[in-house]
């Protein structure tokens, strides 16, 4: 099935081709992806840099949270999804046949728009489930990770009294950084952020951002988010979406002060989206 766009898109999005300060985190060339016959995106080739902050934006249905999930293979938990193209995770081929998902997912690691603490658990179990998944089991190496984990969260003077209190007890935005120390735990490389301020309010979803700018220290970070004031505020490159295509991708300051396409344009100046 033939995708109908109502828009014309430029064939080639504007992309810084060098990193000058490190190597690449992601190279992605010639995604597309379909969801049984309907193609969802299109020719997707860009380069995100190595311990920087790539925003992406768009309105709905763009394809934002699906080129997300594509960078640590977690679509291939939906039925019927079909990939091609490369992608390459500090250049090694994610796709490659005998390349193991599981671990691509420990090494990419994803924080959803809906604080999702398994409601069973505490703060403490919440943190450590993937390290303890991984066979990991000395109790001072755990011990050591859960606090190291909650402070990189900026969570750890507000629970390090309640550990054994349960995740769900928390408030909406202290799940939220929650479920980031749980990410971290298992030291990925990458952190794929959907959207994690859209349920808070405005003093947790400040909270959120500082965190996610004081983390690129230590990851490369890719931020799907619907809010144009936040990626302008948190991140390094901006990245367009729309109709399943990349428009244009620049460094924030420049894309949103001086973007090159029209669409762009359009969209953050809020004539549609």
């Amino acid at each position: 099935m033939t995708h109908k766009s109502p828009f014309s898109y430029p064939s080639h999005p504007s992309n810084p081709d060098s990193n000058p300060t490190g190597p690449f985190a992601f190279e992605i060339r010639d995604l597309n992806v379909w969801f049984g016959t309907k193609q969802s995106l299109f020719n997707i080739s860009m380069n995100i840099f190595y311990q920087q902050i790539l925003a992406i934006i768009g309105p709905s249905g763009c394809g934002k949270s699906t080129f997300l999930r594509c960078l640590n293979r977690m679509h291939e938990l939906s039925p019927g999804v079909r990939v091609e193209g490369s992608v390459k995770l500090m250049g090694k081929e994610i796709y490659a046949a005998d390349v193991d998902p599981t671990l691509i997912r420990r090494r990419v690691g994803m924080v959803f728009q809906k604080s999702t603490p398994f409601p069973t658990m505490s703060i403490e179990e919440n943190v450590l489930i993937g390290l303890k998944l991984a066979g990991i089991r000395n109790r001072s190496f755990l011990e050591e990770r859960l606090e190291q984990s909650l402070r990189m969260a900026a969570l750890w003077d507000e629970v390090k009294d309640r550990l054994e209190a349960p995740g769900t007890s928390l408030s909406g935005g202290q799940q939220q950084r929650l479920c980031i120390a749980r990410a971290i735990a298992v030291q990925p490389e990458v952190l794929l952020m959907d959207e994690p301020c859209s349920a808070l309010d405005p003093i947790a979803t400040a909270q959120i951002e500082e965190l996610i700018v004081s983390l690129k220290k230590n990851y490369t970070i890719v931020l799907v988010t619907h809010n144009l004031q936040e990626a302008g505020k948190t991140s390094d490159y901006t990245a367009f979406f729309l109709g399943g295509k990349l428009i244009e991708m620049d460094s924030t300051k420049k894309l949103f002060t001086n973007p090159r396409h029209k669409f762009t344009e359009d969209y953050i100046t809020g004539r549609f989206g």
